[in-house]
């Protein structure tokens, strides 16, 4: 967070932590776009200037490879851990597809900034972001596809039921709002049983 402290000359100065730059970055990331956010604005609402942003970063590429690269890795773990030693390929789809709206519900500046602005990304960041997601669609796939063989599932599509299931969750971060009706849990766990809705449950 920003502090302010007083120099030798008597002058308030403003200091910022790493945290708080990044705080302000997704904040006007995903209210305006990568492209859409200049520096100086960041700066502007931390209150500082923009040479002083340069103490915590090498260029404002920087701050967006960071959160989408690490938002990236967290939805790939937590997908791991959704269905980690679970035996039934149900409750497996279940949980990764809760886990997955659970995320777009209480990271939504995040999630909007990983959706909209991973093309700005430079290379080879952005082919190696891309192909994380990738993994993360074809494992949801080979659920489904894992479930039609067991006789648990009947879409025959697995593929695009993977990508309804995906976007129907990032679409989440578009609407929900934490004073809404529903909770984030509660969101959560209907949208999971959306997701085994579109998987065909038998």
């Amino acid at each position: 967070m920003a502090s302010s402290k007083t120099s030798a000359r008597g002058e308030a100065k403003t200091t910022v932590s790493p945290g708080a730059v990044r705080d302000a970055a997704l904040t006007l990331f995903a209210e305006r776009g990568y492209h859409g956010t200049a520096l100086s604005q960041i700066a502007d609402a931390l209150g500082i200037r923009t040479p002083s942003l340069y103490n915590h970063m090498k260029a404002k590429q920087d701050l967006l490879r960071d959160i989408i690269v690490e938002t990236s890795e967290q939805v790939w773990a937590e997908h791991e851990q959704a269905v980690h030693g679970v035996g039934d390929v149900v409750e497996r789809l279940r949980r990764t597809a809760r886990v997955y709206a659970l995320r777009h519900a209480t990271h939504r500046r995040e999630a909007l900034i990983v959706n909209r602005d991973v093309a700005s990304l430079d290379e080879p960041v952005r082919s190696d972001v891309l192909e994380l997601r990738r993994r993360h669609a074809h494992a949801i796939r080979d659920l489904i596809e894992e479930g039609v063989t067991a006789g648990r599932f009947t879409e025959e599509e697995p593929t695009l039921a993977a990508f309804g299931i995906l976007e129907m969750c990032v679409s989440i971060a578009r609407w929900f709002r934490e004073d809404g009706p529903q909770s984030a849990e509660a969101v959560a766990e209907t949208y999971s049983r959306y997701a085994l809705r579109i998987a065909g449950l038998n």
